[in-house]
C-alpha cells in the first residue's frame, strides 16, 4: 500500500470506545501519530486487550502524554489533523478552558491556535448540559465534533461493521477516502 503524506495524530483517554480508535489506527493510510492517557491505556487494554506496544506496528511514533516537550506541543511543527478518539469529557472540558497540561490536551491548544484540523470523537451519552457547551465552543473556535454515532443507512449486520462505518466517516472527514453517501447513485 501506497504510505499518505498526511501527518495525524491520534489521541486515545479513558473514555469507553477505543476500539473505534484502534480500527482507525490500522486501516488509515497516513503517516499517524499516537498520544494515549493514563487512563486511555486502561481502557484500551480492558475493552480491546490492545496496548501502545501492539499498536506500534501502525504508526510512525508513540509520544507519552506526559511530555510536554514532544513535538505536537509546539505549533512550530505542522500536522494536517488531531483527532482525539474517543475523548473523555474531562479533555474537553480542559480543552474548552484552555488547559494545556497533557501533551493531548497542549497538542488540541496548539491546533486551535494554529487552526490546524481538531476532530472531537465524543462517545459519552446522555451529554451533561456543561459538556453540551463546551462543545459548542470548541465547535465555534473551529473543532469539529463527531459524535461516534456509526451511519445506519447501509444497515451494519455485525458490531465489526458498525465500528468500520464510522471509522470510514472519520476518514471521509479527513480527506483521506471519499466515503459512500446516502442513495449516492442517484446524485451522480
Amino acid at each position: 500500500m501506497k504510505e499518505s503524506k498526511s501527518k495525524i495524530v491520534v489521541g486515545i483517554t479513558g473514555s469507553s470506545g477505543s476500539i473505534y480508535a484502534v480500527e482507525f489506527l490500522k486501516k488509515t493510510e497516513a503517516n499517524k501519530y499516537l498520544i494515549v492517557s493514563k487512563w486511555g491505556k486502561v481502557v484500551l487494554q480492558d475493552e480491546t486487550g490492545e496496548s501502545e506496544n501492539t499498536l506500534k506496528p501502525y504508526v510512525k511514533k508513540i509520544f507519552k502524554d506526559e511530555d510536554l516537550t514532544a513535538p505536537p506541543a509546539s505549533g512550530s511543527n505542522n500536522l494536517d489533523a488531531f483527532v482525539i478518539l474517543p475523548a473523555t469529557t474531562s479533555t474537553i472540558g480542559k480543552i474548552a478552558s484552555g488547559i494545556g497540561d497533557t501533551l493531548i490536551t497542549r497538542t488540541a491548544q496548539v491546533c486551535l491556535k494554529e487552526r490546524y484540523k481538531l476532530i472531537i470523537c465524543v462517545r459519552e451519552t446522555p451529554l451533561a448540559t456543561n459538556t453540551l457547551e463546551q462543545l459548542a465552543k470548541l465547535s465555534s473556535y473551529g473543532a469539529l465534533i463527531m459524535p461516534i454515532s456509526p451511519p445506519l443507512y447501509f444497515v451494519p449486520k455485525t458490531v465489526d461493521e458498525y465500528i468500520n462505518s464510522f471509522v470510514e466517516k472519520l476518514q471521509g472527514v479527513l480527506g483521506i477516502r471519499e466515503t459512500r453517501g446516502w442513495r449516492a447513485e442517484e446524485f451522480e
